[in-house]
């Protein structure tokens, strides 16, 4: 069976905050509803992907990437991150009993396929096993192979705590788009290097001509665009 993925997405209006001295307060919703839909997309692309099921109560969000064919689920808990993980493993796993389950982040605009599908492929291998983001500090994804909990532990040095929790780190497949989550401008400088999807492309020529650069860094560069599904 291929694997379902379970991405969150906070209500856009209070995701990527931490981008807001890079973007700007008005623009940073706009940003991270592209870095969702270029990360599905990309998802959906994928051969070893069977469904993708994104958590969020944002009704734009859930309108646009249902558009893709990402299943919405509402975050009923409404307890954090981690809550609305577990609960989209469980809705999952409720309509495909003993699937294979990851959670995957919302914001890896350079996403690609064939890196999303060599970790996956690797991930098999592990009851329950995570990718560390390109600081090595956090988590872009974890899974669970079929009669394994999910058990998702995300949120700063999520990367120590899922180590603990036994699940087993993945270090081989080279693969930095599956790695490069977006926090900051210096996280968007190194993923417009990588190449972005399409809907980061469209939105990117705002940053590139404006002051979004981040402060004491080069001016943000002409985004490099990747096919959608390349």
């Amino acid at each position: 069976m291929g694997w379902s993925l379970v991405v969150p997405l906070k209500p856009l209006a209070r995701a990527k905050s931490r981008l807001s001295r890079a973007a700007g307060e008005e623009f940073r919703p706009r940003l991270a509803l592209a870095f969702a839909l270029d990360t599905v997309t990309a998802a959906l692309a994928c051969e070893n992907v069977q469904d993708v099921a994104v958590v969020t109560d944002d009704l734009l969000a859930a309108e646009r990437l249902a558009a893709l064919g990402a299943r919405i689920v509402p975050d009923t808990p409404a307890r954090g991150l981690n809550a609305a993980l577990a609960h989209g493993a469980g809705v999952v796993r409720a309509r495909r009993p003993g699937a294979p389950v990851a959670a995957l982040n919302a914001d890896l605009p350079a996403l690609r396929p064939a890196e999303l599908e060599l970790v996956l492929h690797s991930a098999s291998l592990f009851p329950r096993a995570f990718l560390a983001d390109a600081a090595d500090i956090g988590t872009t994804l974890l899974t669970a192979t079929s009669g394994r909990e999910l058990e998702p532990a995300f949120g700063g040095a999520s990367r120590a705590r899922h180590l603990a929790s036994g699940a087993q780190e993945i270090t081989g497949p080279k693969a930095p788009s599956v790695r490069r989550d977006v926090d900051t401008g210096e996280d968007l400088l190194a993923a417009l290097a990588l190449g972005v999807g399409p809907h980061t492309a469209l939105q990117a020529p705002r940053l590139v001509a404006g002051a979004a650069a981040p402060e004491g860094s080069k001016r943000l560069p002409p985004p490099q665009v990747r096919a959608s599904g390349a």
